[in-house]
């Protein structure tokens, strides 16, 4: 203790510390320098934190009101507005399109999750999705969008979500706050027509059966959509990758990403060709007038590959057998269609229902769209064929003698 630090008081005494040092100045307890330094580091450091959380906190809430601006842009020019407003005007709101945003299909694909992607192509990929209430979805995610017809696009997508038909992938909405608007679809389980026959359908049982009701249901579909739909709607890339099949093996048409709308006060439409080789209308191509039975044609070339089992297009076979549908009219002209017909398919039951599908096709590929049946009679012939009833338009002879 130093008497030169301590005072008395009555009956006692108080000691104090030097200057720099703190404590009480007793012998018990000292003194002992202060650690301004350490203080003022802490302090300092302190400081920096709070600063550095309070930037980053700027910064993110900067980067978040950036986001929502841009998103706010793409639903803009999308045509958000002009949708929403369409969708209010409807009075049956049970079968209105949703207005997904980015935030819920993120979360139903994990963030687009690479583990999701069930589909890709060159008109971009396609994610399986699952929503809060457990239902499975299809997202569709395009390359490109022309912003020229974005009105057009909304007015698809408000008709497609009035769609309710058993063999119809149902439209159920669509994202339009990012740059290319995103399609939402119901999820359909097993696979496309196309891996049917070609990777694996083979081993079906009943192939031919399931096969012939596959293609009734598709006609009826498409014929659904030119003739009993709020508006006559032409698919345009009917082929065996945009049938669907579920788990029961029932048809459902898809991806109506290249349909058209058919103007009430129009019976064609100048446009141009869209399409997938080895399906396209010959006639659609040189003339590019699209019509209903570019469909047709196209339906056609399905028939033939669910016959055959072969590929429309493929150059791995000889020059003359490279178009599916060339070569199979050359075979039933020459009467040899049951040498293309798929092995295996083929039985004493079924050969009399197998001999009017081709028939049915060859009218089908008729080079003059005029002189093709219409989606529905096509469905009728199906289904007829099904039900094992036989409703012929003309004699087969006089069929095969105009193919």
């Amino acid at each position: 203790m130093d008497e030169n630090h301590c005072r008395n008081i009555n009956g006692s005494y108080q000691c104090f510390c030097p200057k720099g040092q703190s404590g009480d100045g007793t012998e018990k307890r000292g003194c002992h320098k202060q650690e301004v330094l350490t203080k003022v580091i802490i302090g300092a450091g302190a400081g920096l934190i709070i600063l550095f959380v309070g930037i980053a906190s700027m910064y993110l809430l900067y980067q978040k009101r950036k986001l929502m601006k841009l998103k706010e842009k793409f639903f803009r020019e999308n045509g958000g507005f002009i949708l929403q407003q369409k969708l209010h005007a409807r009075e049956d709101s049970s079968q209105t399109a949703k207005i997904f945003t980015e935030d819920e299909l993120k979360k139903a694909t994990n963030n687009y999750d690479e583990s999701v992607i069930i589909g890709r192509g060159g008109y971009g990929i396609v994610f399986k999705g699952i929503l809060p209430d457990k239902r499975i979805i299809a997202i569709k995610k395009s390359k490109i969008v022309d912003k020229s017809q974005i009105e057009q696009f909304i007015n698809e997508v408000v008709v497609l979500s009035q769609i309710i038909h058993k063999n119809v992938v149902k439209l159920l909405g669509c994202c339009l706050e990012t740059e290319v608007p995103l399609l939402v679809y119901e999820f359909v389980s097993n696979g496309t027509l196309h891996d049917f026959i070609h990777n694996g359908g083979k081993e079906e049982n009943e192939t031919w059966k399931t096969r012939l009701r596959i293609a009734a249901e598709a006609a009826g579909a498409l014929s659904y959509l030119h003739s009993d739909a709020f508006v006559p709607i032409i698919h345009r890339d009917v082929k065996g990758a945009n049938i669907l099949l579920d788990d029961t093996y029932r048809a459902k048409v898809s991806d109506f990403g290249a349909s058209k709308l058919v103007p009430l006060d129009q019976a064609d439409i100048a446009t141009m060709v869209q399409g997938t080789l080895g399906y396209l209308d010959p006639e659609y191509m040189q003339s590019q007038h699209l019509t209903e039975k570019s469909d047709v044609y196209s339906f056609g070339v399905v028939l033939v590959e669910l016959l055959t089992g072969e590929k429309p297009i493929s150059f791995d076979r000889q020059e003359e057998k490279r178009s599916l549908a060339m070569h199979f009219l050359s075979c039933l002209k020459e009467d040899r269609m049951f040498d293309l017909v798929q092995a295996g398919i083929m039985n004493e039951e079924n050969k009399q229902e197998i001999k009017e599908v081709p028939v049915l096709a060859a009218k089908c590929l008729r080079l003059r769209g005029e002189e093709r049946p219409s989606m529905k009679e096509v469905a009728m012939e199906l289904e007829g064929l099904r039900l094992m009833e036989k409703h012929p338009w003309t004699s087969r002879e006089q069929d095969l003698e105009e193919t």
